[in-house]
């Protein structure tokens, strides 16, 4: 194997820029040095990847349900060949195999980079931060492969973070939100590392994915963030926040459950799947789809709900795309409501008050009381989530870029997270079939293409190639086989729900 220093552009690379392609044999090791050693890469043939680089130390022992701190350095050069553990996890469905094995332990807070150019000057950097509930993910599934997007002219960095009660259970004593703090400190990271893997730095842009996306405008809304990025890419924004009391209410549940007391000697003394087997104890009642991890409302790290946490304006220098999939419910697991569905109780259990059921019907005169039942529910859950944080960082003088994907490739149509293989590039994964088919849809790629070029001089440039969001016209990007721009798409929704209660 060839090791090549960092500041120069391998062989192969220049191989495959000069004749499209590359001998499938020839993998050749790169070697970068970071803050806290060196690491060895590996050339894919225009792109060069460096999987499983530690950003933190791994939380356990002492460190367990603990703010992340630095890993420790080595000597040597480490192989940075295979990604790092996922965070403790179950299965996300019955026959899908989890992402996390027991075995596995909590050495988890790794990050994986993707460099078209180890001898680049400044290249843009975007970092993603997965989705999955709060309780699910990693950043080694095959959906964030990274290569394809690195290709267009970025250095890519994919995090993991804790998920669940390692990452959002609240302890005594102990700082919450610790899976936000996990990504700060990744953020960090890049900010003293990306330079020697041909980044740039002052051009960071964050983007993330349903629990991904809360996260990134929760990182726009504090100060702690300042000066770690510059850009950021929310796709699809959650409803379900946590209050202190609420958290509390949540791990006494998984206590009793789990036969211990409340406290960090009593949770630190169980394995991570001990935790895992009784972590859903407290979902009894609850009504708001969310389930019983998230961001907790500590008026520490979190002031707020995205909508209101943005609304002070504390990052109001950031540059900020908002959008979402214009069918949500469908891709959540979620299936159509029965035929006799009572919209006027889904609307009071939602707050949405006595017309709205009536209201909805107006909107959409030709849709069944089913198909209206998804329209509230994709509002309810991510729709009017988003909208509200796009108006809220508009209002408080940031720039702000909102979109709809509307395509539709499959019974699921435009649902949840059908917008992530369009664009990381990859139509060929298990999770992009769900959307695209198999093989992909011929819409795939140009649509891709066309998505993966507005993230990239988003990230560039700040301009991702369609006009700005403001409270008049709320111009939107329609993400669609033919894209183009409308004033306020769904702006029926959000004048049913502008005097509703925010969940």
């Amino acid at each position: 194997m060839r090791v090549v220093r960092p500041g120069a552009v391998t062989w192969c690379s220049r191989l495959f820029r000069q004749t499209g392609s590359v001998d499938s044999r020839v993998v050749i090791n790169t070697v970068v040095q970071t803050d806290r050693g060196r690491v060895r890469g590996i050339d894919l043939g225009g792109v060069v990847s460096f999987r499983g680089v530690p950003f933190a130390a791994p939380p356990e022992g002492l460190l367990r349900f603990r703010p992340p701190v630095p890993a420790a350095g080595w000597e040597g050069v480490r192989d940075c060949g295979a990604f790092g553990s996922a965070p403790p996890q179950l299965a996300p469905l019955p026959g899908v195999p989890s992402v996390w094995r027991p075995e596995a332990g909590l050495d988890c807070l790794s990050l994986n980079v993707w460099s078209p150019d180890l001898g680049a000057a400044r290249l843009p950097v975007m970092v993603w931060i997965h989705g999955g509930l709060w309780k699910y993910g990693g950043s080694s599934m095959p959906q964030y492969d990274a290569a394809t997007l690195a290709g267009s002219g970025v250095v890519v960095v994919t995090v993991n973070y804790r998920v669940g009660f390692e990452g959002f259970g609240h302890l005594p004593g102990v700082p919450e939100n610790r899976g936000l703090r996990d990504q700060i400190a990744a953020l960090e990271w890049v900010g003293r590392n990306i330079a020697a893997f041909g980044g740039d730095p002052g051009k960071v842009t964050v983007f993330g994915q349903s629990a991904g996306a809360a996260s990134v405008a929760l990182l726009v809304a504090t100060r702690a963030t300042d000066g770690l990025f510059r850009r950021a890419i929310a796709q699809s924004i959650p409803s379900g926040y946590l209050s202190v009391a609420e958290a509390e209410r949540v791990t006494a549940s998984i206590a009793a459950a789990a036969g211990v007391e409340t406290t960090w000697e009593g949770f630190a003394a169980l394995p991570p799947e001990a935790i895992l087997a009784v972590q859903d104890a407290p979902l009894t009642g609850r009504d708001d789809g969310s389930g019983v991890f998230g961001p907790v409302i500590d008026g520490d790290l979190v002031s707020g709900p995205p909508w209101t946490a943005l609304s002070a304006g504390a990052r109001r220098d950031v540059e900020l795309i908002c959008g979402f999939t214009h069918e949500e419910y469908n891709g959540m697991g979620g299936r159509p409501g029965p035929s006799g569905i009572d919209l006027e109780a889904v609307a009071g259990t939602l707050r949405l008050g006595d017309r709205a059921a009536a209201d909805y019907r107006r909107a959409h005169p030709t849709g069944s009381d089913a198909d209206l039942f998804t329209v509230m529910l994709s509002d309810a859950l991510i729709r009017m989530p988003t909208i509200w944080t796009a108006e809220a960082h508009t209002r408080a003088g940031g720039r702000t870029w909102m979109y709809d994907f509307a395509w539709r490739g499959s019974a699921i149509g435009a649902g949840h997270g059908a917008d992530v293989p369009f664009v990381f590039g990859n139509g060929g994964t298990r999770y992009a079939a769900r959307f695209l088919g198999s093989p992909p849809h011929a819409d795939f790629a140009p649509l891709s293409e066309q998505m993966r070029t507005a993230w990239t001089a988003f990230a560039a440039t700040g301009d991702p190639g369609w006009p700005g969001y403001d409270l008049q016209h709320r111009l939107t990007r329609i993400w669609d086989t033919v894209p183009g721009d409308r004033q306020d798409p769904i702006a029926a929704s959000r004048r049913i729900w502008e005097h509703a209660e925010p969940r």
